[in-house]
């Protein structure tokens, strides 16, 4: 039965990287400022395409941060939208706004991003996503692990989350007129999963980062030098991608700077962003953060998102060689269940961290659909296309 070999070679491998993330994690120090403030000037960088229900919610959150507002800049980058998304953008008097004019090839994202910096005054660039919410002492908590440690590059936690009303008021009780769009998900088993997926992808994050053996970030919770951007020639030779505005951005600064990235362990950075609403959306977003895999040029990240696909691989292979001997199916069992066991502690002590340790109520039942989700995002991220934003990427 050489399956099984392979089954328990790849199993015995997976559940070694999980239990070196899991005390990896648990390792990182909760990041504590200390008393002194910090005259960092910060550049927020907004890329933003058809963001008329989320910008203006954004440009809230933003302008209300607890960090100095004259040592703030926010820079919303419209990428050719066709909806209100600049004329919102114009209601925030501190906010600057530049417009996308030329065709920016597929590199949308990293194009306006590139623009924002141009135009950029701080120090210090910081960049979210247009769909996001910042908690209130977001840039003061980046300034000041700036200031502490010295890194040129901070990579932030991120938290998906179906935000209603309730939770932006808390966040910021001085806003009172808030859009209908701050809803509970209709679909429920969708919101959930994309949470407790993205619990596992932060912990990795942190467990990775932390301990400097390959390179992982999310662009909705990013800080860096602006020196250091034009050092490492910003986007050039990655530029003809469509993704990787973070990860790829953040694998070039670490080759000047290895010892340099961090990140920033602390409740207070938590930049919490909207699920996808659609299945549709959900698997277009992931087919298009998997379509950067093969151009990392760091054998240790690829190493790993290779083990990880040939292990999801191997259930789709034990399921089908059950309809030629059913025993396999029981080895798919057992695995589903050993899996889970394997992945609990490292998914608990992250969700603590991010304060929804229930969502564990779901990690066994989800199981077949990240190992199905996996699979397909994964193939159709490096053969196929997908569509984002309105357009047709590849």
């Amino acid at each position: 039965m050489p399956i099984i070999y392979a089954v328990i070679v790849l199993f015995i491998l997976y559940t070694a990287l999980i239990f070196y993330y899991h005390i990896s994690w648990n390792s990182i120090p909760l990041f504590v400022p200390d008393t002194s403030y910090p005259s960092i000037k910060i550049s927020v960088i907004i890329a933003a395409r058809n963001e008329e229900e989320n910008i203006a919610l954004l440009l809230n959150s933003v302008t209300r941060q607890s960090y100095s507002a004259e040592l703030t800049e926010i820079i919303v980058v419209d990428d050719h939208s066709t909806d209100r998304t600049s004329e919102i953008v114009k209601e925030f008097p501190a906010v600057k706004l530049v417009e996308l004019k030329n065709d920016t090839g597929n590199s949308y994202k990293k194009k306006a991003i590139e623009t924002g910096i141009a135009a950029a005054t701080g120090d210090l660039i910081v960049t979210t996503d247009a769909d996001c919410i910042p908690q209130p002492r977001w840039l003061e908590t980046i300034a000041k692990c700036k200031y502490k440690t010295n890194s040129v590059f901070i990579a932030a936690p991120v938290s998906v989350k179906t935000l209603k009303k309730s939770d932006y008021s808390g966040l910021y009780p001085e806003i009172t007129t808030l859009k209908d769009n701050l809803q509970q998900s209709d679909n429920i088993i969708l919101a959930a999963f994309q949470e407790l997926d993205f619990l596992v992808l932060q912990g990795i994050t942190g467990a990775s980062v932390y301990k400097n053996i390959h390179s992982m970030c999310n662009g909705a919770n990013l800080a860096y030098d602006k020196k250091v951007f034009y050092e490492v020639n910003g986007f050039e030779g990655i530029d003809h991608i469509a993704s990787g505005d973070d990860m790829l951005l953040m694998h070039k600064v670490w080759k000047k700077y290895p010892t340099a990235v961090s990140f920033l362990k602390s409740q207070d950075a938590i930049v919490l962003t909207q699920p996808m609403k659609t299945w549709s959306s959900f698997f277009n977003q992931r087919i298009r953060w998997a379509s950067k895999a093969t151009y990392y040029k760091d054998w240790r990240i690829f190493s790993v998102l290779l083990l990880v696909y040939l292990f999801n691989l191997s259930f789709l292979a034990l399921f089908i060689a059950g309809f030629f001997n059913y025993e396999y199916w029981l080895w798919l069992a057992g695995s589903w269940a050993a899996k889970t066991l394997i992945e609990i502690p490292f998914v608990y002590s992250v969700a603590r961290f991010f304060g929804n340790p229930g969502l564990l109520f779901w990690f066994f039942f989800f199981q077949p659909l990240h190992i199905i989700y996996t699979i397909i995002s994964g193939l159709f991220g490096q053969f196929g296309k997908y569509e984002w934003k309105g357009r047709r990427v590849k």
